[in-house]
């Protein structure tokens, strides 16, 4: 028995902080967790969870105009926000609950407050006013969204974690930023009769992603009646007397809204964590510094998920923390797997991806063959509607290996999910070949594409 009230506390209740309390409390060891705002963390609480249920809840206004073309009749329709908050409110708090009592189930210390390091080995927890001292501790605090976009007025525009539980639907919304986060509730507010309007820095939307994905989002989101203005940013926001806000922007654009929204980065919760007391080293920018391993510079403090700033996806941070537990408790050093990780974007359409977009990939390889379907699925035959499909396969030439595939369309992200395992496992083109079609389905075309829609050689398509 050691001399520590703990032999393993979490600071931080989020998807990876949860995972590792719960199976460390699962082996016998004394864990403690503390966790400021709700148990579930960014994902589950104001993240990927409660933002994919507004958008099944913003996809139904198509689905209503989609079903005339079967031969339903579809009457007057309505849309009501605060059932739809309260009903997101509850279901959250059910998930609250079951990561709760996982832990509890398992044995660990469940903390409601606010854990800040004062040393090697010392938690203080603000709640409670008391210190508390643990053998090994795990950091994973996550991270906040940038709340500035620094000008004048960005006090009055909301973030992703206000804009669940707005009291009203805005009936205009501006909302800045070109990632996941603005391209996903730009739609989510389309959907449900919003105007809105998309203003990104860049030259285009999803920086990072394959080109095509980028500027056929950009098409289709536009003919969604979203308007999307890039390679401007915000001069200074205004608020009337009305409620009103005036966005101005740098290309002399003046922006009426109800909310503006800031999408534009997120940075690690690091404040006042008391991180330099117990002598763990973070970057520039406050992200924890971690080796292979997530271990910190100190050699019995660890950190995972976004904090660390690897990859900021929820199943990365699970992952990080499964990887810490055979390592640090069942005498297996794993190191965490950050290649070829796939990734869902919920916008309209949706996207699913996984390796290199054409871009990236003519930076690393020779030549390259990429095979490209660009269509209008079945199910918009009889609905009339116009949005196609892109399903995208980059191949290196010269050992036929699958380095990327993108998929924009209904149900891409249950398709990367799939995609995602043969991909990993080293498919090749010949593989997809050889694969026999699921019919009729949109993603048989990824099975017969037998040859190249061009080749890049050098980084030029010939």
């Amino acid at each position: 028995m050691t001399n520590f009230d703990y032999d393993f506390f979490v600071i931080g209740g989020g998807s990876g902080g949860v995972r590792a309390g719960r199976l460390i409390a699962g082996l016998g060891k004394r864990v403690g967790i503390a966790e400021e705002y709700r148990w579930g963390g960014t994902c589950v609480i104001r993240g990927c969870v409660p933002k994919k249920l507004m958008v099944y809840a913003s996809t139904f206004s198509e689905e209503f105009e989609a079903a005339e073309g079967f031969g339903w009749t579809v009457g007057d329709t309505s849309f009501d926000w605060k059932t739809l908050i309260a009903n997101k409110d509850a279901e959250i708090a059910r998930l609250e609950g079951l990561y709760q009592k996982g832990l509890d189930s398992n044995g660990a210390d469940i903390i409601d407050s606010r854990a800040e390091l004062r040393g090697p080995h010392e938690i203080y927890l603000k709640a409670l006013d008391k210190t508390v001292t643990a053998e090994k501790i795990l950091v994973a605090v996550g991270g906040t969204p940038t709340r500035d976009a620094g000008v004048e007025g960005s006090e009055f525009c909301i973030t992703s974690d206000e804009v669940f539980h707005l009291e009203e639907l805005p009936e205009e919304i501006v909302i800045a930023g070109g990632g996941y986060i603005a391209v996903e509730f730009a739609g989510i507010f389309a959907g449900l009769g919003s105007k809105v309007t998309l203003i990104y820095r860049g030259e285009e939307i999803l920086r990072g992603f394959d080109g095509d994905l980028r500027s056929l989002l950009h098409e289709e989101m536009e003919a969604r009646g979203i308007s999307v203005i890039c390679g401007e940013v915000f001069t200074k926001i205004e608020k009337q007397a009305t409620g009103k806000l005036i966005a101005h922007t740098s290309g002399g654009n003046e922006l009426s809204a109800d909310q503006v929204m800031l999408a534009i980065g997120r940075g690690p919760a690091t404040d006042c964590l008391g991180l330099e007391s117990a002598g763990v080293e973070t970057d520039a920018r406050g992200f924890i510094k971690v080796d292979a391993y997530s271990k910190t510079s100190v050699d019995h403090i660890w950190a995972v998920g976004d904090v660390t700033n690897r990859v900021a996806l929820t199943p990365v941070a699970i992952h990080e923390s499964m990887c810490l537990i055979e390592t640090e408790f069942k005498n297996n050093p794993t190191k965490p797997d950050h290649d070829l990780i796939a990734t869902a974007v919920f916008s309209q359409p949706e996207i699913g991806t996984i390796g290199l977009g054409e871009e990236a990939a003519a930076e690393r390889y020779t030549e390259l063959e990429v095979y490209r379907a660009h269509f209008r699925p079945m199910k918009n035959t009889l609905s009339g509607a116009t949005d196609k499909m892109l399903m995208k396969i980059i191949v290196d030439a010269k050992t036929d290996k699958v380095v990327g595939l993108h998929v924009m369309g209904h149900a891409a992200g249950e398709m990367a999910q799939s995609l995602g395992v043969a991909i990993k496992m080293g498919a090749t083109k010949a593989d997809f070949d050889r694969t026999m079609a699921v019919h009729p389905t949109a993603a048989e075309e990824l099975v017969t594409m037998y040859s190249p829609s061009y080749r890049v050689v050098n980084g030029e398509r010939v």
